[in-house]
């Protein structure tokens, strides 16, 4: 009996993925379902905080903009006519608040060691604080040159993780299994501006 009464008190998203999870999270939220806003909180934080950063601002900043965002869905919650559009209403909510506090001394100029991982430098990651900010210094100029689209999706994918593949194809309109390949071509072309910059080295 007790299996059984566990199996029944599994919460309606249990198994659930992508846009089917989230409306039910969504529904389950609007009835006052304090766990269900904790799974959307916790699975697509780490999105919009990216989405938030690739607006230029630092870490404070996009901490407080998705913080921000959180609390403009609470507050509309029940406004949201399409629920499984949700990961969609979050990003251009957090693009359109990113942008309306930005300012340019909030941008972060330092590189995550993340996109230099990406690169697959062979001679690792150089301890000089001065060759790490020139590293960074040409990255950034190398990833400037990149299609604003390229430039958002290895945001979301380099730096949410590969785990957020699905929100992220949500977020930009892309059929999931073009997430991985158009990735791959981006970094390439990414690999290929860092060496018009002096290489990754």
């Amino acid at each position: 009996m007790d299996e059984l009464h566990t199996a029944d008190d599994r919460p309606p998203w249990d198994g659930l993925e992508g846009t089917e999870r989230h409306a039910v999270c969504v529904a389950a939220a609007r009835e006052g379902n304090r766990d269900a806003l904790d799974v959307l909180v916790t699975e697509l934080t780490p999105l919009l905080w990216h989405v938030a950063r690739g607006q230029g601002l630092d870490r404070a900043a996009a901490e407080d903009v998705v913080q921000t965002v959180w609390l403009a869905f609470l507050k509309n919650i029940e406004n949201i006519n399409e629920p499984k559009a949700l990961v969609g209403y979050l990003v251009v909510t957090t693009r359109r608040e990113a942008r309306r506090t930005w300012t340019p001394n909030k941008r972060e100029t330092h590189l995550s060691d993340e996109f230099a991982e990406q690169l697959e430098s062979d001679t690792g990651l150089p301890e000089d604080v001065t060759l790490m900010d020139d590293r960074d210094r040409r990255l950034w100029l190398a990833f400037g040159r990149l299609t604003t689209r390229c430039q958002e999706l290895l945001r979301l994918t380099v730096l949410a993780g590969r785990a957020e593949y699905r929100a992220v194809a949500e977020a930009l309109a892309m059929p999931h299994g073009s997430i991985g390949p158009t990735r791959g071509r981006c970094l390439t072309l990414l690999r290929n501006y860092l060496e018009t910059e002096g290489g990754s080295r």
